[in-house]
């Protein structure tokens, strides 16, 4: 068995972070004896470009307060420093670049699996990862080409719902790591 070091990488907004984001890294971690989960929150989504999230540096606060004190979570300000969109295919060619000889994965879920192909550079992307996708009991189908790993599980946290409920005067959320929701209070964001 190879002594490869196994980093998984974790994209998206997160805005805000919420349990279900550490939730599922975590099942990631033990269903793959994961050494590492890099939380890499996107400066601009290309899949959400119409839309302005809270600045990448209150992202990455955010980020380190959710994953205070777990030893596999690191929060990586990669995609965050970068002009213009995100594309997941050159985060993970970078990362190829930085951890050479790791075993690197890409962590989503089913309905981001599902859109992959239509993805920027998704053969790309495949080239450098492989996949461990989230999905609430049904195996999702293959891509030919891609290795992917099917973790079951999943969780209700949406952070729509958590910026909704905040936009409208809520000070705490219960998807909201404690640390988080005292952050967003005492400085006055609204994620």
């Amino acid at each position: 068995m190879s002594d490869a070091r196994k980093i998984a990488l974790f994209g998206g907004t997160f805005d805000p972070v919420h349990h279900g984001h550490v939730h599922l890294a975590e099942l990631a971690v033990k269903a793959m004896g994961l050494d590492e989960v890099r939380f890499l929150p996107c400066r601009i989504s290309p899949h959400k470009t119409g839309q302005a999230p809270s600045s990448a540096d209150d992202r990455l606060q955010m980020l380190r307060l959710a994953t205070n004190g777990l030893p596999w979570a690191v929060v990586d300000d990669f995609e965050a420093g970068r002009e213009g969109p995100s594309y997941s295919y050159q985060t993970a060619e970078a990362m190829v670049a930085r951890f050479p000889g790791s075993r690197l994965f890409w962590i989503m879920g089913e309905d981001q699996w599902d859109a992959l192909p239509r993805w920027a550079e998704p053969q790309r992307l495949a080239a450098c990862v492989e996949f461990i996708v989230f999905s609430r009991g049904k195996i999702p189908d293959p891509h030919d080409g891609y290795v992917m790993h099917y973790v079951e599980g999943g969780h209700p946290a949406s952070a729509t719902a958590i910026r909704e409920a905040l936009s409208h005067g809520e000070t705490t959320h219960p998807w909201l790591h404690p640390d988080v929701a005292r952050w967003i209070a005492e400085s006055g964001k609204r994620s």
